[in-house]
């Protein structure tokens, strides 16, 4: 099946190259000035579409400008609803506010302060690691390999990325490593390291002040933490007073399935991270979710000047609608299977064996085994109009995280285009191709 979209002509880039620092880097690998966007597509400059499962690396759960969010977003701007408050108190966060509660924490039995910490990720990373030590009196922080929890000074330090981790410029400290799961190999249970570190006087392991953890390393290449592992680490922080902080930024928010990727194995995280799609619409926000008794900040001892856009709550109230019933949840969890089953069988007609597939929901991964590999494959997806990026700490896994509210239609276009990026590679004609099987050999 041929998609279309081979080569990409007459693009002008000259403005970004010229003006914009070299750091950027998503647009070297999806070389388009893109112009809009409605549900799985985006649209360059010229008109020509793109299948979108990137999802904004997980900010755009509900597709972009999906139109419930759009109608009340306009709705509000029209008004002159207020953009701009710090933490005053405003009718959009009052709504906020209370939708949470009765739609998402509620009815899962779960008790948390809300604390706005900044718009993005880092920030929820950042307030929560700095709870955590003000509650215990501890330095010490607990993160895993291949994790990654944001690019400021203190979210990097809990990040396993080495290339991340060396911008900074400054020694990364007051953070303990422990492989994670399954990084060991089959048959090696990680936490066993960590207990042992934990429990023995001569290990050099101060007491910590709380693990951080995402149940599955979206970043560091769709690696997927088991229930009874989460369950156990659970059970260890218990043990040692440490706090448990889980990571949902790119996996929560109904990215599995259920609205956070933690509420279908058993555990109750002391602090919980949001962002990405907590808006629903791609605007920034982010939050800090704070079992009550922890919340011991002082007035203003954590804050920051866009905490409060105001905007964002709005879209955010009204994404809550999606949760209100089972009904999304359902649909992410059949989509997931789908995705799934299309990747094993790519990945088996590839010789790369189903093996090579991971994931939950929809987000799932195929690891080329090769960085170059996987970097030709969602180039030449790309050519054939689908943005599919890489993860890993070596680029290794093609990362698929379409909409949750993707057309069946979109997915199976999705699979086909994909499917015929990796065949382009394994043709002798192909100048890059030393083939997908070569790769894991």
């Amino acid at each position: 099946m041929n998609h279309g979209h081979q080569k990409n002509t007459n693009i002008s880039l000259d403005a970004f190259e010229r003006l914009e620092s070299d750091v950027r880097s998503y647009c070297r690998s999806f070389p388009a000035v893109f112009d809009r966007a409605n549900g799985s597509h985006l649209f360059d400059r010229d008109g020509r579409p793109y299948l979108d499962f990137f999802s904004g690396a997980g900010a755009l759960n509900y597709g972009h400008n999906h139109p419930h969010l759009k109608r009340r977003l306009i709705e509000y701007v029209e008004r002159d609803g207020i953009t701009h408050a710090l933490d005053m108190a405003t009718a959009a966060k009052e709504a906020f506010l209370e939708r949470f509660e009765q739609v998402i924490l509620a009815p899962r039995g779960l008790e948390y302060k809300l604390q706005f910490p900044g718009p993005t990720g880092t920030n929820a990373v950042e307030s929560a690691l700095k709870l955590a030590r003000k509650v215990t009196g501890r330095e010490t922080l607990v993160s895993f390999t291949n994790a990654f929890h944001g690019m400021t000074l203190g979210s990097l330090a809990v990040t396993g990325n080495g290339f991340k981790r060396r911008g900074a410029g400054v020694p990364l400290v007051h953070a303990s490593v422990m492989p994670f799961d399954g990084y060991l190999g089959e048959g090696v249970d990680t936490l066993d390291y960590l207990r042992a570190f934990l429990e023995d006087d001569g290990s050099g392991v101060d007491r910590p002040a709380a693990v951080i953890v995402e149940t599955i390393q979206a970043e560091g290449g769709i690696n997927i933490a088991s229930a009874r592992w989460l369950r156990r680490l659970e059970r260890l922080c218990r043990r040692h007073e440490m706090l448990l902080i889980v990571d949902d930024i790119q996996v929560g928010c109904g990215r599995t399935g259920p609205f956070f990727s933690f509420e279908d194995i058993g555990i109750e995280p002391d602090i919980v991270c949001l962002s990405k799609s907590l808006s629903g619409y791609g605007l920034p926000m982010a939050l800090t979710l704070i079992r009550p008794d922890l919340d011991i900040w002082d007035p203003g001892e954590h804050n920051g000047t866009f905490r409060g856009h105001n905007p964002a709550f709005v879209t955010a109230a009204a994404a809550l609608d999606f949760w209100e019933s089972d009904a999304l949840q359902l649909e992410v969890m059949r989509k997931g299977d789908r995705l799934r089953r299309g990747l094993q069988e790519l990945a088996s007609s590839s010789e790369l064996g189903d093996d090579l597939v991971r994931g939950r929901g929809l987000v799932q991964g195929l690891d080329c085994q090769s960085g170059p590999v996987a970097a030709e494959v969602s180039a030449a997806a790309f050519r054939r109009g689908l943005v599919l990026e890489t993860s890993g700490p070596e680029s290794t896994v093609l990362k698929a995280m379409p909409p949750l509210t993707i057309e069946d239609a979109d997915l199976e276009r999705g699979l086909d285009i994909l499917s015929e990026s990796v065949r382009a590679m394994s043709r002798p004609a192909c100048p890059e191709a030393s083939s997908l099987a070569e790769s894991r050999a």
